[in-house]
């Protein structure tokens, strides 16, 4: 399997496991994570040999933080910017991970305030008990909730409650996403991946086509419906990016 600079692909016994990392510790997102995650996603849903995925991060958190002078940089900075580019990079992400066509487990190892629904749109979630939620990177820092968040997080915990979670950067701690349904199990942090690996490895001995069409019957709704306005909010949220202040310029 491909290379990343920000994922790591394992496989083992028809099981791959998408580990994303910066640096071999936890992730911090980064353009090069963005745009290598649908890159990641569509080499594995390829991939003939891949009975079973797992999504997980590294380390003692899925992702608690952002290169935002980065993102600015490659969406406002120097002549205009280009939205493009990440808009494109955005769709690909998340439909690329809804096209893996074999059962997903979502294994989120720590706090995810970025992106939290790559492991959330799994077909099962396992969660350290060290797991927070939250989303710390958009409406209450100046950027419209247009990448997906807008349509995954309503449909996890309803709108009511979405609306406010979104925008008066709410935590949800991993009893409470427990009890609304965001996640399956919670583990202590030192057994996530063996439990993972343990349903994953079972799951593979499953003939390939039972697994394939188990996945495709359940995830119907998600992949018709769920991101049908995708398109739309990364516009919206490209907007944003083009209306704001550029970013300080550093002393001279």
């Amino acid at each position: 399997m491909s290379d990343y600079e920000s994922i790591v692909l394992t496989h083992r016994d028809g099981v791959t496991e998408i580990r994303f990392h910066t640096e071999g510790g936890p992730l911090r997102w980064t353009p090069e994570a963005h745009r290598e995650a649908g890159y990641a996603f569509a080499e594995v849903a390829g991939d003939r040999e891949t009975k079973v995925v797992i999504v997980t991060g590294t380390g003692d958190s899925f992702c608690a933080s952002i290169d935002r002078p980065a993102f600015a940089k490659l969406n406002i900075g120097v002549g205009g910017g280009n939205w493009e580019v990440t808009y494109w990079e955005g769709k690909r992400m998340l439909r690329n991970l809804l096209e893996i066509d074999v059962p997903v487990i979502g294994a989120v190892n720590g706090p995810a305030f970025i992106h939290a629904e790559m492991p959330l749109l799994a077909d099962i979630v396992i969660a350290s008990d060290t797991t927070v939620f939250a989303d710390k990177t958009h409406f209450t820092t100046g950027t419209v909730p247009g990448d997906g968040v807008h349509l995954i997080w309503p449909w996890l915990i309803g709108h009511r409650r979405a609306k406010y979670f979104l925008m008066m950067r709410q935590e949800i701690p991993v009893r409470e996403a427990l009890e609304l349904g965001v996640v399956n199990e919670i583990v202590p942090h030192d057994q996530l991946m063996g439990r993972a690996w343990e349903i994953a490895l079972e799951w593979a001995k499953w003939p390939l086509p039972h697994l394939r069409y188990t996945r495709e019957a359940l995830n119907t709704f998600e992949r018709q419906h769920l991101l049908t306005g995708l398109a739309s909010g990364l516009a919206l949220e490209g907007v944003s990016y083009s209306d704001a202040p550029p970013p300080p310029r550093p002393n001279s």
